[in-house]
């Protein structure tokens, strides 16, 4: 059909876009965040060194005001949008620098001045008949890594067998009680594992009692509900084809679960439970009330007094000798001690993870 003919003009399908969708926005250059950011610094240190300096006042302030004048900025220049996404961008990123304030303050603090008797004679000797300078930590360190693994050895089987009944057999109200159970233990104050253990001990050996048992039973009262919660969540990842096939082939639930399930979350479980010693080998309220103190090196768990490096360091720090100094140089390398201790066994559980990962890779 000649559509000449019929006096109509042929018409585009295609919309023109409009002058407004072609308009190209303004945008801040990449530099700019940074340069907002050192000239607020740079205000702030000035008012800073005119005035009273102190280190948290110029972070802080230098966070909410770079806050205020990066979206100031970009509102006049790119718009409303692009300045709300930049001033959420600061927030967040404002907030975790604050938030390592405390963490790395503690570090620094701890690091400077546990370096002061970080030497050979700290690693190797005790503290019998030591008064002032000299000594070490080394009855302390055996006795946290007894009381420790102690208590791993009492929790992590405890913890992992109920795991694996909450996951795979557990039904109904029984089930719903131990949750309920883990659940309440987990916030657990540690001074009553300790008020428990030593009431727990006391029945059978009289009152005053003081034993490095003790203080793993109490440890392992505040490890084993992290141990079942780490435990049932990595079970939990694993899926049901992998079961479903092993049933398929025949394969008791027993076998299944020692043969398919476990080796499938072991990286994840032998994570969790890596963590939960690190988070409790540091705990001091338990072991100050069961364990106690000694100058001296105890090996055995189940007689008398073993020191841990929790409590040297708490007695080192708040009841010195003359002089002080010995004293609190050999309380903060405890700390840092320990700061030690608890970052090997986090890079244990992440390489214990990297190895026994399933491999996804063809």
């Amino acid at each position: 059909m000649d559509l000449t003919s019929t006096g109509t003009t042929p018409t585009n399908d295609i919309r023109t876009p409009t002058r407004t969708s072609l308009r190209k926005r303004a945008s801040l250059p990449r530099w700019a965040p940074a340069a907002v950011l050192a000239a607020v610094l740079g205000a702030v240190l000035v008012v800073q060194l005119l005035t009273t300096f102190n280190v948290v006042t110029l972070l802080v302030g230098t966070a909410l005001l770079y806050i205020v004048g990066i979206y100031a900025l970009s509102r006049t220049v790119e718009g409303r949008r692009k300045a709300t996404d930049r001033l959420v961008t600061a927030v967040v990123t404002s907030a975790f620098g604050v938030a390592l304030i405390p963490l790395v303050s503690v570090v620094v603090t701890v690091v400077g001045k546990g370096l002061e008797r970080l030497d050979g004679e700290f690693f190797t000797y005790s503290m019998r008949g030591i008064v002032g300078a000299g000594g070490g930590a080394y009855h302390a360190i055996m006795g946290t890594l007894i009381v420790t693994g102690l208590a791993a050895l009492m929790s992590v089987p405890l913890g992992m067998l109920t795991a694996i009944y909450l996951v795979e057999y557990g039904r109904g109200r029984l089930a719903s009680a131990i949750t309920f159970l883990v659940d309440v233990m987990t916030g657990i104050p540690s001074i009553v594992a300790g008020l428990f253990a030593y009431a727990l001990f006391a029945v059978f050996f009289g009152p005053g009692v003081r034993m490095g048992v003790g203080g793993a039973v109490a440890l392992a009262v505040l490890m084993t509900p992290v141990v079942v919660r780490s435990t049932e969540e990595m079970l939990k990842l694993v899926p049901n084809d992998l079961r479903e096939a092993a049933f398929a082939l025949g394969i008791p639930k027993w076998r299944t679960i020692v043969k398919v399930v476990l080796p499938t979350s072991l990286a994840g479980i032998a994570t969790g439970v890596t963590l939960a010693i690190a988070r409790v080998i540091g705990e001091t309220a338990p072991l100050l009330v069961i364990a106690g103190t000694t100058t001296s090196m105890n090996l055995n768990p189940f007689e008398g007094r073993m020191a841990t490096l929790p409590v040297f360091s708490y007695y080192s720090y708040v009841s010195p000798g003359v002089p002080r100094d010995p004293y609190l140089d050999r309380a903060w390398t405890a700390a840092l001690t320990l700061i030690l201790i608890v970052m090997v066994l986090n890079l244990g559980a992440r390489l214990i993870s990297t190895i026994f990962s399933p491999k996804t890779g063809r």
